[in-house]
């Protein structure tokens, strides 16, 4: 199975969670770039709140598409010293790759968030949501990120990821809800017929929707978005 596009993978998961459509405790985190168009679907159909949560995959020198760690929202560093050991990357490499994310990870918190804080998540369930899973360290730190701010429950919802990962994730997450976990994943790509690179405006806008979407369903919806926690990107 290939999904047309992240919008028909949206839709198709947004049945699979239909079980928290309408509820006011739960609220929906996509992570950028990617992952918006998939949830930007999920919160329409089933009326939640959208908003993005910031995650940044370290890529290995001359590899950048294989994962040696990631960065979150919060100061949330995950890297996996197996691998940089095995690579033979250098303490030097290693601090250029962290200093270019993270100043890529602040760069995307000002482009998509502007003055708003991060929303209010405390005690709340919070569905993650990305285009698909190939490695899983973006994804596990997201989760690393939010378990700080004491979250009722995390979901991950994603479209197609590996076994082995999935597996991984359900020991951290409280629930993975996905549709295709095949035994090998050698690109999320592969599982999309148009798989092309969600640009920041695209990002933007759909959040932009979001909260118009919000605002014309009830104040609950708008204040939910609204309200965030002025310091939970520095909480300890």
């Amino acid at each position: 199975m290939r999904f047309r596009d992240r919008s028909e993978a949206g839709r198709l998961l947004a049945e699979e969670l239909s079980s928290y459509a309408d509820r006011p405790d739960v609220l929906m985190l996509a992570l950028p770039r990617g992952g918006v168009p998939v949830a930007y679907e999920i919160a329409q159909h089933l009326h939640l709140p959208l908003d993005v949560w910031l995650v940044r995959k370290l890529g290995a020198p001359r590899i950048p598409e294989l994962a040696i760690g990631a960065i979150a929202s919060g100061g949330i560093e995950t890297i996996a010293f197996d691998a940089v050991r095995r690579l033979s990357i250098t303490d030097s490499q290693l601090k250029t790759i962290l200093s270019r994310e993270r100043q890529e990870l602040a760069r995307r918190e000002v482009a998509y968030r502007g003055d708003r804080p991060p929303v209010e998540v405390r005690n709340s369930t919070v569905i993650l949501v990305d285009d698909g899973i190939a490695t899983g360290a973006s994804m596990l730190t997201a989760i690393a990120s939010l378990r700080r701010l004491e979250p009722g429950a995390i979901v991950v919802g994603v479209p197609v990821v590996g076994a082995f990962v999935c597996s991984q994730l359900a020991r951290e997450a409280d629930q993975v809800v996905c549709l295709w976990t095949p035994e090998e994943l050698n690109s999320v790509g592969e599982w999309y017929g148009d798989f092309s690179q969600t640009s920041d405006e695209e990002v933007c806008t759909l959040l932009e929707r979001a909260r118009q979407f919000a605002a014309r369903l009830g104040p609950g919806l708008e204040s939910k978005l609204e309200s965030g926690l002025e310091s939970s990107v520095a909480r300890p």
